[in-house]
C-alpha cells in the first residue's frame, strides 16, 4: 500500500476513543452478563481496553480491533478467578425492597442462573447467545477448539434448564 492509502485507511478506522465511544456499552454490556456486578464490569472493560490501547495502530488498520478487544475481554476475565478476591459481600436484606417490574426480575434471576456456571461456560453462553457468535468465532476469541465450545455450551444449557431458579412457578 501506499503512503495515501494507509492515511485514509487510518482516517476511516478513527480514532482509540471513537472506538470507546461507539462500541463502550456493547463491551461494558457482555462484561456485565459475564460479572454478575456493574463495577466489575467496568473494571473489565477498562482492563481490556487498556491491555488492548497499544495495538491500536496496527489492528485498527486492519480493521479488527473490536475482535482483539473483546478477546482481551474474555481471555481476562476467564484469568481473573487467579485474583480471588474477597471483597465485601451484602449479608443483610436492604430496609426498603424497591419493586421491580416483571422483566428486571427476568433479568435478575438469568444473572442469578448465570453465575451458577462456571467462568467458560459463562464465557461461550455469552459469546453465543448475547453476542450472537458462530461456535468457530467463539473459540476463536477463547482460543479453545470448536469441540470445547460445543461441549461448554451443552453443559451450561442442561445447567440453565435445571436451574431452579429459572423453574416457572406452574414447574414447580
Amino acid at each position: 500500500m501506499d503512503g495515501v492509502a494507509v492515511a485514509e485507511e487510518r482516517e476511516q478506522a478513527g480514532s482509540f476513543d471513537d472506538f470507546v465511544a461507539a462500541r463502550g456499552d456493547a463491551l461494558w454490556r457482555s462484561a456485565w452478563l459475564l460479572t454478575g456486578d456493574a463495577h466489575l464490569a467496568e473494571d473489565l472493560v477498562q482492563t481490556a481496553l487498556a491491555k488492548s490501547y497499544g495495538r491500536w495502530d496496527r489492528i485498527a488498520d486492519a480493521g479488527g480491533f473490536e475482535a482483539y478487544v473483546r478477546r482481551a475481554l474474555f481471555t481476562t476475565y476467564v484469568s481473573w478467578w487467579r485474583r480471588r478476591w474477597n471483597g465485601e459481600r451484602a449479608t443483610a436484606d436492604l430496609p426498603e425492597t424497591p419493586t421491580t417490574a416483571p422483566d428486571l426480575a427476568l433479568r435478575r434471576d438469568l444473572l442469578a442462573a448465570l453465575t451458577t456456571l462456571s467462568r467458560g461456560q459463562r464465557a461461550v453462553v455469552v459469546l453465543r447467545y448475547v453476542e450472537d457468535l458462530t461456535e468457530r468465532e467463539t473459540a476463536a476469541v477463547l482460543g479453545c477448539s470448536v469441540g470445547t465450545v460445543k461441549s461448554q455450551a451443552a453443559r451450561a444449557i442442561a445447567a440453565l434448564r435445571s436451574s431452579p431458579v429459572l423453574r416457572d412457578e406452574e414447574d414447580a
